[in-house]
C-alpha cells in the first residue's frame, strides 16, 4: 500500500488565503465592470452626447426639460407676433352665391334683391403652371455709312440656344440643398408639377455652377465669422466616396460658414475673439482666442450622473447651472449686466460643489484595469464623474463666461443646429460620391443658412449677384 502524502499544515492556510484574496479581487473587478456596463446601457440622447437616432425603439419618454422653469404659461407669450390666417382686403377672385328661393314663403329670389352678404375666404394653391419661355433675339443691323453689319450682344447669362433660367435653377437648388430632396425625386417633382423633364446631370450641373459663382460670398462670410467677437464652432462626420470626412461649422447668430476637411482636427485659422465649443481638446490649441464651453453638454452629463451614478454633487451642480442660465437670460432680456454680487455668489456655490464632488470621489476606491487588459500608460483611470469634476474645475472661467459677458451664449446650440442639417441630408440621401459634390454642398448651404439668418428670400438669394449680397451682409 502507498503512503498518504503528508500535508503541510502551515502552507495550506496560506494557499487558502491567497485563493480567497484572488476571488475577492475578481468579485470586486466584476462588480466594477458590471457597474460600467450598466452605466453605458443607461446612456441615451438625453443624458449624453449620443445622437437621438441611436435610441432606436427604446427612446426614453421626455418627461422634463433641461431648462429651469420660468413660471410662464406654455404657448405664445405677451407681445408674440402670431401667424393666424386672416382675410385679405383684395381677394384674387370673388364668387357670389345667391339664394334661389325665400326661406319663408318659397318665392323665387333674384340677385337684384340682395341686401348684404357675409364673406368667407379660401386660401389655396393655383394650378401648377408650365415654364415661361422667353426668346432673346440678337438682331443684326447694317450701317448706312460703311455697310458693316453689327449684331447685338445677348444678355449676360444667356449663352446657349436653349437653357434654363436663373429662377428655375434657384428653385431646383432650393429643393435640393434646403429641403434635401434627392435628385431623382426632384426630377420627378419637376415633371409632375411643371411638365419639365430635367435630368440628374443637369441638376448636378446647376449645383456646380451655383457653388462656383458663390465662392466669393462664402469666403466673405468666413472672414466675418472668424473676426466676430463671439462665434460658435462644431464638427460632424459624414461619408464621401465611402470614407469618413468632416464638415466643420463656424457660425454666429447672423452668419454660417461650412467647410469640408479630410481631418477632424483641421480647424479654421485666423480666428480671434471668443470661441464657443463642446470642449473637444483640439479647440484649445487655437491661439489668440478665449473659450466658452457648451453647458448643454454639461447638463446632459450631469443628468447621467444623477440618474445612473446617484451622485449628489451632480444634482446640485445641475440646479446651479440652470439658475445661472435663468438669471443671465433675465438680465439679457432687460438689457442690463448681471450684478457683480450675484456673479460672485454663483462662483462661490460653484466652488463649493466642486469641493464636495472631489471629496466624494477621492474617498472612493481606486479603479483597477480589467483582468486581461494591458496596463495603460499615464494617469490612473478615473470614474466618469471624477473626470467631469476635473474639467469643471480646470475650465471654470470657460464654463461660467456667459455670466460676465452677455454676448456669450449658455450653450453651443447655434453651431449644433447648423451642423444638424448635414445629418438630415445624410438620412435622406446618404453620403457624397466625390469631394467636389460635398464642397459644393458646403458652399451652397453657407449661402442658404446665412440668407435665412439675414431674413432674405432664399430663391432671390440663389439667383442674385454675389457682390450685391456681400454688400448687404450684416454681422449682428
Amino acid at each position: 500500500m502507498g503512503q498518504t502524502p503528508e500535508i503541510d499544515s502551515k502552507a495550506e492556510p496560506a494557499r487558502e488565503a491567497d485563493t480567497l484574496a484572488s476571488a475577492l479581487a475578481l468579485i470586486e473587478e466584476l462588480r466594477a465592470r458590471i457597474a460600467e456596463l450598466e452605466r453605458r446601457l443607461g446612456l441615451n440622447s438625453s443624458n449624453s452626447g449620443k445622437p437621438p437616432s441611436s435610441d432606436g425603439l427604446k427612446k426614453p419618454v421626455r418627461v422634463r426639460s433641461l431648462r429651469e422653469p420660468s413660471g410662464k404659461k406654455s404657448g405664445g407669450q405677451q407681445g408674440h407676433k402670431g401667424w393666424t390666417l386672416r382675410q385679405v382686403a383684395a381677394p384674387d377672385a370673388t364668387v357670389d352665391h345667391f339664394p334661389e328661393a325665400c326661406a319663408g314663403c318659397g318665392e323665387a329670389l333674384r340677385a337684384a334683391m340682395a341686401t348684404g352678404h357675409v364673406a368667407r375666404q379660401v386660401f389655396d394653391l393655383p394650378e401648377p403652371q408650365p415654364l415661361v419661355v422667353t426668346e432673346h433675339r440678337a438682331h443684326s443691323c447694317c450701317c448706312a455709312a460703311c455697310g458693316k453689319e453689327t449684331r447685338a450682344a445677348f444678355p449676360e447669362g444667356v449663352g446657349a440656344p436653349a437653357q434654363y433660367g436663373a429662377r428655375m435653377a434657384a428653385f431646383v437648388l432650393y429643393l435640393l440643398h434646403c429641403q434635401f430632396l434627392p435628385e431623382k425625386r426632384l426630377a420627378a417633382l419637376m415633371a409632375d408639377l411643371h411638365g419639365v423633364k430635367i435630368s440628374v446631370a443637369t441638376i448636378a450641373g446647376m449645383s456646380r455652377g451655383c457653388a462656383e459663382r458663390m465662392k466669393g460670398f462664402a469666403g466673405a462670410v468666413r472672414d466675418l465669422v472668424a473676426s466676430a467677437a463671439v462665434k460658435n464652432m462644431d464638427e460632424t462626420g459624414f461619408r464621401i466616396g465611402g470614407k469618413t470626412q468632416w464638415l466643420h461649422v463656424a457660425c454666429t447668430a447672423a452668419l454660417t460658414f461650412y467647410r469640408v476637411c479630410a481631418k477632424r482636427g483641421s480647424l479654421l485659422d485666423k480666428v480671434i475673439g471668443i470661441v464657443v465649443h463642446d470642449h473637444w481638446k483640439p479647440y484649445y490649441t487655437m491661439t489668440g482666442v478665449a473659450h466658452a464651453l457648451c453647458n448643454a453638454h454639461h447638463l446632459r452629463e450631469l443628468k447621467a450622473l444623477i440618474e445612473i451614478e446617484k451622485e449628489d454633487w451632480a444634482r446640485r451642480m445641475q440646479r446651479l447651472l440652470r439658475r445661472a442660465c435663468h438669471a443671465a437670460n433675465l438680465a439679457s432680456g432687460q438689457n442690463v449686466p448681471l450684478r457683480p454680487r450675484l456673479i460672485a455668489q454663483f462662483e462661490r456655490s460653484y466652488d463649493a460643489i466642486i469641493t464636495q464632488g472631489m471629496t466624494f470621489h477621492e474617498a472612493q476606491p481606486a479603479l483597477n484595469a480589467a483582468r486581461g487588459e494591458t496596463k495603460r500608460r499615464g494617469s490612473q483611470p478615473r470614474r466618469t464623474g471624477h473626470n467631469l469634476l476635473l474639467r469643471l474645475s480646470a475650465r471654470k472661467q470657460d464654463v461660467l463666461r456667459f455670466l460676465r459677458d452677455p454676448s456669450v451664449p449658455f450653450t453651443n446650440n447655434e453651431a449644433e443646429r447648423d451642423g444638424r442639417m448635414m445629418k438630415l441630408r445624410q438620412k435622406i440621401s446618404g453620403g457624397f460620391r466625390c469631394m467636389q459634390g460635398a464642397a459644393d454642398f458646403a458652399t451652397i448651404r453657407s449661402v442658404l443658412s446665412t440668407a435665412r439668418k439675414q431674413g432674405w428670400n432664399l430663391l432671390d438669394t440663389l439667383a442674385a449677384d454675389p457682390k450685391g449680397l456681400i454688400a448687404k451682409l450684416r454681422v449682428a
